[in-house]
């Protein structure tokens, strides 16, 4: 879950950046939004929440 709550707040400052940086409009995030609500009701759901698994653990198993 803690995958979960990180990208959807990562999602959420990308979207407020670029609503206050580059003009995104609030119909442009509202697009976005129910996007992925409907993506996320979609045969494909499972797929993508896969492949962000496997790049968290990867991400996470890098060391610097």
């Amino acid at each position: 879950m803690v995958l979960s709550i990180s990208g959807v707040l990562l999602l959420g400052v990308i979207a407020f950046l670029f609503f206050r940086k580059d003009g995104m409009k609030i119909s442009h995030a509202l697009v976005c939004a129910l996007f992925g609500f409907y993506l996320a009701s979609t045969a494909i759901a499972p797929h993508i929440k896969a492949s962000g698994n496997s790049l968290a653990s990867l991400l996470g198993g890098l060391n610097f």
